[in-house]
């Protein structure tokens, strides 16, 4: 030690210091590496990729020649610093002190801290670099790591603790909350695919469903002329035929199977009743995501929503659920629903009986759908009443005016952009 000019001991010390950072940046970057994405450029034959693969694979090895390594050279760098401190200052107990304070510290600073952020920062770029370095010097010390491994699955076995404990199941919220942290590079409407595929699971078929009151269905009792002019001006290739109120349903009708009959106007009650399919029939509590599985599982394309007492609440299609995922289609027919859009002033007219879960979809609003499922529904618990024309309300942010009711229920409600509602005011 004495031989060694000062500068020389310091760039010694320098030196175990960065090697120790060494180790403990190899560390960080390791456990940060993104796994998806590492496993990913192992298929595409990335060498330093699969070299990192195969360190993460021995997860144990790993972090032991790690630790060992960082340990013994921080252990070097602390009996080292102490010598040198004690050849210099050996009278002075107060620079031995402030010697230790200062090596102690630039460990921390230099050695751990520092470089943990840089390796937590770019795990990436450092893992698959340091990875050319640390597989050979385990191979080396492998024997040290290999009975230090054993020693503390000894002491885990005797604590009663598994080292590799069976692997946890995540929940669909954890596997939701997974994808929004690991896509933020993914584009936005691949993100937002996923994010509601994982919402289908939360979401019942009644909050999907097209109202009872806006179903399109043909009554089996109409005179035959009525029936053709509904056939001939409907959009749907498909309608629910029911025998006088739509909870007796017979069946589905397609109307390409009357399409001859059309042509030379030989359609008959018998004939649509001969070409009705089995009538298919959704709990209004079923999941949508199972309710997905079904249609699948059944070659079913559409069904009708009924309640605990078989009463029809609604129609569901695969259309519904799809566009639950990925958005709206755009559709020859011309539905009001699709429509639904505010105007230059800020406003828009809707029917009350459309879903609330569509309603926030097309117009960007954040309305409740915990409750009811209509914006009819929500008027009316929000009231207690049934209101009268003109009376206006403010939900979650959005003010809107009741237009038209009947007896029983609210039929149009004029909605007001947060701009267009505070103009309202403004003039009155």
């Amino acid at each position: 030690m004495e031989n060694l000019p000062l500068s020389a001991q310091i760039l010694i010390l320098v030196a175990l210091l960065a090697i120790a950072g060494f180790f403990s940046i190899a560390e960080t970057s390791m456990m940060a590496l993104n796994r998806s994405r590492l496993r990913h450029m192992v298929k595409q034959g990335n060498r330093a990729a699969i070299r990192t693969q195969e360190l993460l694979d021995k997860t144990e090895d790993l972090l032991g020649v790690i630790l060992i390594g960082n340990n013994v050279v921080n252990t070097i760098s602390a009996v080292f610093s102490g010598a040198i401190a004690s050849y210099y200052f050996a009278n002075n107990e107060y620079a031995l002190s402030i010697a230790a304070v200062l090596v102690a510290f630039a460990i921390i600073v230099f050695s751990e801290l520092t470089p943990k952020v840089i390796g937590a920062t770019y795990p990436e770029k450092i893992a698959l670099r340091v990875s050319f370095i640390l597989k050979p010097l385990l191979k080396i010390i492998y024997p040290i790591v290999w009975f230090a491994n054993l020693i503390a699955n000894g002491l885990l076995k005797l604590m009663r603790i598994n080292p590799k404990p069976d692997e946890e199941v995540l929940s669909s919220e954890e596997l939701r909350s997974l994808v929004l942290e690991q896509s933020r590079f993914m584009p936005q409407k691949h993100r937002s695919i996923l994010v509601n595929l994982f919402d289908l699971e939360t979401i019942e078929v009644n909050d999907l469903m097209t109202p009872r009151a806006r179903v399109e269905a043909l009554n089996i009792n109409d005179p035959i002329d009525k029936i053709v002019h509904q056939l001939v001006t409907c959009y749907h290739n498909k309608l629910p035929v029911f025998d006088g109120e739509i909870n007796n349903s017979l069946g589905m009708f397609h109307i390409r199977k009357a399409l001859h009959h059309l042509e030379d106007g030989t359609l008959t009650h018998d004939e649509i009743r001969n070409s009705l399919s089995k009538p298919y029939f959704i709990p209004s509590e079923m999941a949508v995501f199972k309710q997905l599985q079904h249609f699948q599982e059944d070659q079913q394309r559409l069904g009708l929503v009924v309640d605990e007492y078989s009463e029809v609440l609604g129609l569901l299609t695969m259309e519904d659920i799809i566009e639950e995922m990925v958005g709206e289609f755009t559709s020859a027919a011309p539905d009001s629903r699709s429509d639904i859009r505010w105007d230059s002033t800020g406003q828009v007219v809707v029917d009350a009986s459309i879903p609330l879960r569509k309603l926030n979809r097309r117009l960007m609003l954040k309305l409740p759908t915990d409750g009811p499922k209509t914006l009819n529904g929500l008027i009316l618990e929000y009231l207690q009443d049934i209101p009268e024309a003109s009376v206006s309300l403010k939900l979650n942010g959005c003010t809107m005016e009741v237009l038209h009711v009947d007896d029983h229920s609210v039929r149009t409600v004029r909605l007001y952009q947060a701009a267009a509602a505070t103009r309202k005011k403004a003039k009155k």
